[in-house]
């Protein structure tokens, strides 16, 4: 197995970081390795916003309600973005329509696949990475905080930083439970795999270092899955005020 296999099947989320900025050098290495991502048919559909001031650190911690939002090396937001495409249309004397929901999928998309190359490349760097979905908790706030324009929405947050812990490593699901060949299966087919994986995650919960409990993978995403609608029912208004999903 070589170094990069290695790392990715290493990886695990970082929360406590030290109190210690990333240099300016390593968050472009970062950057630049983000933008290396591949990008759907070369348009490059995203921007990256990385949240220096403490004000806002701390405006956009308050939406997440995670104190590692604000303690961190460096804050990144990953952000699909047309508003390039539509002022450079407009200065061209071109019509560009990002309003379909094709559309919103390739920023969000692109914005993904740049996320992801950046925690890869930090995660090779030694530094500790975490996902930020909880900016998506209130997004028109977001949009307010960092001056989004028309054609951008803010797709997912990342702290970066200086490890002051390793972070516990969790197992994912199971091979034959996510990779399927030619055809998607019957439930039946994986069901005793996913049982075996709940008992696995159950052991995980009570034997780890802190916040112990009696849980199972499955019944924590049923919970969450039941409360879908009640949360960040406001996305969609919001995709139609930056013009997105007009279709």
């Amino acid at each position: 197995m070589n170094e990069t296999i290695k790392l990715l099947q290493n990886h695990r989320s970082i929360r406590d970081f030290e109190d210690r900025p990333l240099e300016k050098d390593v968050v472009e290495t970062l950057v630049k390795s983000a933008q290396q991502a591949s990008t759907s048919s070369y348009v490059q559909a995203y921007s990256i916003i990385g949240v220096t001031d403490e004000d806002k650190k701390q405006a956009i911690m308050e939406v997440s309600t995670q104190p590692y939002v604000k303690d961190n090396g460096h804050l990144f937001i990953f952000v699909a973005d047309y508003n390039r495409h539509l002022q450079l249309a407009k200065r061209k004397g071109y019509d560009v329509n990002f309003e379909t929901t094709e559309s919103l999928l390739v920023g969000v998309v692109d914005a993904a696949l740049a996320a992801q190359n950046l925690a890869v490349a930090a995660e090779s760097l030694d530094l500790g990475i975490c996902y930020l979905g909880s900016i998506r908790n209130n997004t028109k706030k977001i949009i307010e905080i960092l001056d989004l324009p028309e054609g951008t929405f803010p797709v997912i947050g990342m702290a970066v930083g200086y490890k002051n812990s390793n972070g516990s490593f969790k197992e994912r699901l199971p091979l034959d439970t996510v990779y399927f060949e030619n055809s998607y299966p019957e439930f039946e087919a994986v069901e005793e795999s996913l049982n075996e994986y709940d008992e696995t995650i159950n052991q995980y919960y009570k034997n780890r270092d802190k916040n112990k409990r009696e849980d199972n993978w499955s019944e924590q995403v049923i919970r969450k899955l039941s409360k879908m609608g009640e949360v960040r029912a406001d996305i969609k208004d919001v995709l139609n005020e930056q013009g997105y999903l007009k279709d």
